[in-house]
């Protein structure tokens, strides 16, 4: 067990989230989907977690198996096209990670959002969460209209509103 995680978790608030996450910041993330999503016919949600609690934590539960369990939970996967791309950020880890349905991952490729996700954490070790935030919506966003670009009658599958759990 790795104490160190055990206790940044611990200390994860949820007003800490707040600040870091504020409801404006939440606003500009959700404009942000709303506008990249007119440019592909991929699918995005965002989702911010603070911290893990419970059997998870202390099973070692990664950012990446989070991701994926919740990419599965939220139904990114189900999409019409396989182009579902989840955003998932663990605060207490200082981690994104991102996952890709089958149809979209494919095309671009592991390196591609390891790219994205590193260059998100840097602006948010920065404390630069909405602009972090947003840089990582808009390179997806890239990503996306290169590979899936929008066809006509596209319809919205998911919410663009960002979770904050």
């Amino acid at each position: 067990m790795d104490v160190a995680r055990l206790l940044r978790h611990l200390a994860m608030t949820s007003s800490r989230v707040r600040r870091a996450f504020p409801a404006r910041t939440l606003d500009t993330i959700q404009h942000a989907i709303r506008m990249a999503e007119a440019s592909h016919e991929g699918e995005l949600r965002f989702i911010v977690e603070g911290a893990l609690d419970g059997a998870p934590l202390l099973q070692g539960q990664s950012a990446r198996e989070r991701a994926i369990e919740l990419f599965a939970r939220l139904h990114v996967w189900d999409t019409e096209r396989n182009t579902g791309v989840l955003i998932y950020v663990l605060l207490a880890d200082r981690r994104v990670e991102i996952v890709a349905d089958r149809g979209i991952h494919a095309l671009a490729g592991p390196h591609a959002w390891a790219d994205i996700c590193r260059g998100m954490e840097a602006r948010f070790a920065a404390g630069e969460f909405e602009a972090g935030a947003v840089l990582g919506i808009e390179s997806v966003a890239r990503l996306l209209a290169r590979y899936c670009p929008c066809r006509a009658n596209d319809r919205n599958e998911l919410p663009d509103a960002p979770a904050v759990i």
